[in-house]
């Protein structure tokens, strides 16, 4: 009997070894975890005005956004489902979009001379402007064809009338060149230079 026990008993732990075995070598068939991406948006330099559009100091605030626009994971929504975004989870901005947007506008506004000094509320200095935004939207759309939409709410207030001079939501969309995350960054950086291009063009005509 004892040697009926041993023999069923180095049955069973060559058995549970063979399992053990088994799941290692299935783990290490798993494929491997996507790597991180990480993107920018850089928008063209625009032709400079020969002189400053304003007179003063524009400050340009930082921009406000909701929910998933806000986040740096990429967003996304579907040509056939355009009320549902989603966010890709490989796919990052390098800054927070209220952020890269903003410092993506400040440099825009200095290259076309819209103003004497453009600044930001981290300088602390007194301003004759103060330029508000939001972004409604900054995503890619997946479809038959992909493309990408930015959608922004630009307004200008006069500090010393104390009243709002410019108030427009500028909505650009652009054909991306293939369905792929980068073209689609691609698409964005164009449509933001295409909606900063018209903002200044209303801002000469104020």
């Amino acid at each position: 009997m004892i040697k009926g026990d041993i023999a069923v008993n180095l049955k069973t732990i060559f058995s549970a070894l063979t399992v053990v075995v088994a799941l290692s070598v299935a783990g290490c068939s798993q494929p491997p975890v996507p790597k991180d991406n990480y993107y920018r948006l850089q928008v063209a330099t625009p032709q400079a005005a020969p002189a400053p559009i304003f007179k003063g100091v524009i400050e340009v605030s930082r921009f406000v956004a909701d929910g998933l626009t806000a986040s740096r994971p990429i967003a996304y929504s579907k040509a056939d489902s355009p009320h549902q975004l989603n966010a890709y989870h490989y796919h990052f901005w390098t800054e927070p979009p209220v952020v890269m947007l903003r410092d993506q506008l400040v440099d825009f506004l200095r290259a076309a001379n819209a103003a004497d000094l453009i600044v930001t509320p981290e300088i602390r200095s007194t301003v004759d402007y103060v330029l508000t935004a939001k972004i409604k939207r900054l995503e890619k759309i997946a479809g038959s064809s992909s493309s990408a939409v930015v959608e922004l709410e630009l307004g200008l207030q006069d500090n010393h009338k104390d009243r709002v001079v410019h108030l427009k939501t500028y909505r650009v969309e652009t054909t991306a060149k293939s369905s792929s995350v980068a073209d689609a960054v691609v698409a964005l950086n164009k449509a933001l230079g295409s909606a900063y291009t018209l903002f200044v063009e209303d801002l000469k005509k104020l």
